[in-house]
Order: C-alpha cells, then structure tokens, then sequence
C-alpha cells in the first residue's frame, strides 16, 4: 500500500513539475526569447531529476535497463547545477556586479560538475551517488547565499529566487535521501514532493519576472514612466538612486552611474519628425537596457538624458568597458519611421558619461550633476565615453589607467568597438 502511494505523489509532483515545463516551452514558442529557451531547458532536466531520483522511472522501465538508470542518477544532478548556475550567473548578470559572485557560480557551473562524471570512472560504484549528493547540495547552499548576496545588492527580484533555492535545498535533500535508500516517511515524501514542485514555480515564476521587466518595466503607476521609452521617469529614477545609496552604505561595495545625454535632437526631428524622433529615443532605451542588462535599473531623467545605475561593479575594468561598450552601441545607426510613414536611418549624436561611485555614499543630486557633466564632456572625445580619474581630470574612458596590463587591454578594446561601429 506504501509503495502504491509513493508513486501517486510522485506521479503527481512529476505532473505538476511538468505543466511547468510545457508553460515554459510554450513560453520560448512564443517569445522566441534566448531566456525562455534556458529556462525550458533547466525546467527538463529538474523534471527528469524528479523521476529518476524518486523511483518513478525505475517502475516505468524494464529491469534490463537498471544500470543506466543508476548512472543517469549520479549524473543529473550536477547536469542540474551546471544548467542552473550558469543560468544563474546571467540571471543575476554577475559579470559585471560581482567578483565573487561571478566566479563562484562559473565555478559551480563548470568545475563542479565534472566530478561526479569523473567519478564514475574513479569511485567504487557504491560511492558515487554520495558524492554526487554532497557536492549538489553543497552547490545548492552556494546558490542560496548568492541569491541573499544579490538580495543585499539590490536586485529587487533576488528575493524571490533565495526562497527558491531555499526550496530547492528541501528538494535535493530529499531526493538524494530516497535515491540512497534512506526511509522517509510517506508525510516526509510528500513535504519533498511539495517542494519540488514549489522550486520549479518559484523560479519560473522568477523568469518570467524578469522577461516582464525586459519588456515593461513594473506595475506601478503610469505616471511615474516615461510614455515613449516606458522607462522610469525623474522622479521614480532619483528613488532608485535613493534607495541604493542607503543599500551601499551598508553593502559597501563600488558602483557606477552612467549618463546618456542626446544632442541636437532637432536634427532628427528635421528628417523624421516627431514621430522618427519619439522611436530613435525607443531604440535607444532599448539597446542601453541590453547592455547593462535588466539587473541595473535605466531611466529617462529628463528629455535628453538617460541614466543608468549600477549598484555594484566588481572592477573599474568592468566599468570601463560597460561605458564603451553602451557608447558603440548607442552611435551604430537605426532605422525609423518618418511622419509621412517611409523609412529613414538615422544615427544619434550622443555622450557617454560614466561616473564611479565610491564606497561612500554621496548626494544623489551631486551624482546625477557630475554624471551629466561627463557625458557632455564625452562629446568632445572619439569613443564619446568619459571618466574621472582620481586626480579629478575627465578623460576618454579608454585611457582611464587602472594598471598598465588592463590598460592596454582597454585600448585593445576600444579600438575593436571602435572599428565595428564605423562598419
């Protein structure tokens, strides 16, 4: 009777995991989205974790197909972590906010892996499904201390991922615990069942959080976004500013403001008129959003004036080329369409001013002035990207010095943007 009921819950967590696989599936159907594709990739493997560590398949399957199934243990759980941190790591787009954030889920999503796979060659076979387990939910353990990480960062979105992956700990556990035979009870099962089921919408539902925000910005209300860029207007863009200046006093980690400022926007309102205008400040936010990705809030302050706040940089490197890379981007031209409907291509003349933020927290206003008074001072140099540096001087970014190696990688790099955006 025991066992009859076994398979009923885990037929019914394998049901529920599944619906949200087809959801994310139909997801990447429809949006065709790069996100979506991950998502229904690591939904899958989850799914297939579900049903080979619970048993489930072993009763669907023949006898003669035990061994493989055996192996297919030790390996789907770190298939899991690598999809998972990796799919993470872009999530919470550590690259650019956190060295260790950054270099713990690569880690995790790389090296981590590889042992268990190793050790189907190395381990007596009695050992590698432990091992396996220890090592997936130490992994697990790492995810939830980045997402709280995150969380304490400023991702607004991190939250929901740290209980998550606080779901996915039960999960695992439990998994792993009847995948090694240990007996649970059928109450204990179903509380594993339940959070399976749980983390798999939880963070689903993560994604879909953050594509939405890709595409919209957020439910508040309207008046606080602006109508043409769906961006957050002044008013809302300095509460941000706010709330992370009170983050970083506590966090105390180095950020960034970056400012975009539109000049002679008349030129285009000539050849296009408003409504060419009104879609080439549309273009624009969007390219600046997929540069700096959605983790980093991105605002029209004013007319002419986008800035961006990046809570947490891991280097100056890192920053500086997040600032030539926003500038190449923003000079390549784009195609809008004209009062009397034709198409007309035109390019945007437009400064990059990036300003670093100390560990200190400063006066928002002071930083939104300085930000613009570098991006006005960019206008003036090639790569139309400036900085201070710590004597005070506005300089092109790319010659901003950091160390002599990174320096020249730096100079190596504009020259690369440089070349693609004249093409």
């Amino acid at each position: 009777m025991q066992q009859m009921w076994e398979i009923v819950i885990w037929s019914a967590a394998s049901g529920a995991v599944g619906l949200v696989v087809l959801v994310t599936v139909g997801d990447f159907l429809l949006r065709r989205h790069i996100a979506s594709l991950h998502g229904a990739i690591y939904n899958s493997a989850c799914l297939l974790f579900v049903l080979l560590l619970s048993g489930l398949l072993q009763t669907m399957l023949p006898r003669p197909y035990q061994q493989e199934i055996r192996i297919a243990q030790v390996l789907i759980g770190p298939v899991c972590c690598c999809l998972g941190d990796l799919w993470l790591r872009a999530w919470l787009g550590a690259r650019f906010r956190d060295r260790l954030m950054d270099s713990a889920l690569l880690l995790g999503g790389t090296v981590l892996p590889a042992i268990p796979v190793l050790g189907i060659f190395v381990l007596p076979q009695q050992q590698q499904l432990p091992v396996a387990a220890t090592l997936v939910v130490l992994n697990t353990v790492m995810v939830i201390w980045m997402s709280f990480r995150a969380w304490l960062l400023g991702d607004a979105l991190a939250p929901g991922m740290t209980v998550g992956a606080l779901l996915m700990l039960t999960s695992t556990g439990g998994l792993y615990a009847i995948g090694l035979s240990v007996p649970l009870s059928l109450t204990a099962q179903a509380i594993v069942a339940l959070a399976a089921a749980m983390t798999v919408t939880v963070i689903g539902f993560m994604l879909w959080q953050r594509q939405q925000r890709r595409v919209h910005a957020s439910q508040e209300v309207h008046s606080q976004y602006d109508p043409v860029t769906k961006l957050a207007s002044g008013a809302s863009l300095v509460r941000h500013l706010i709330r992370a200046q009170a983050r970083r006093r506590l966090t105390r980690r180095e950020g960034a403001v970056i400012a975009v400022m539109v000049f002679e926007p008349d030129k285009i309102r000539t050849m296009a008129g408003n409504k060419g205008l009104n879609e080439a400040y549309l273009h624009l936010a969007q390219r600046l959003q997929h540069q700096v990705g959605v983790v980093n809030p991105v605002g029209r302050y004013w007319d002419r004036c986008f800035i961006v706040l990046m809570e947490s940089i891991h280097s100056r490197a890192a920053m500086r080329t997040m600032g030539l890379r926003v500038a190449s981007s923003l000079r390549r031209p784009m195609d809008v369409t004209s009062s009397d409907g034709s198409r007309v291509q035109v390019r945007l003349d437009i400064g990059v001013g990036v300003l670093r933020l100390a560990r200190e927290a400063e006066d928002v206003e002071d930083l939104l002035a300085d930000a613009q008074h570098l991006a006005e001072a960019a206008r003036e140099m090639a790569s139309r990207a400036a900085t201070r540096i710590a004597t005070g001087e506005v300089v092109p970014i790319e010659n901003a010095e950091i160390d002599g190696r990174k320096a020249r990688a730096g100079r190596l790099g504009w020259r690369a943007l440089m070349s693609r955006t004249r093409a």
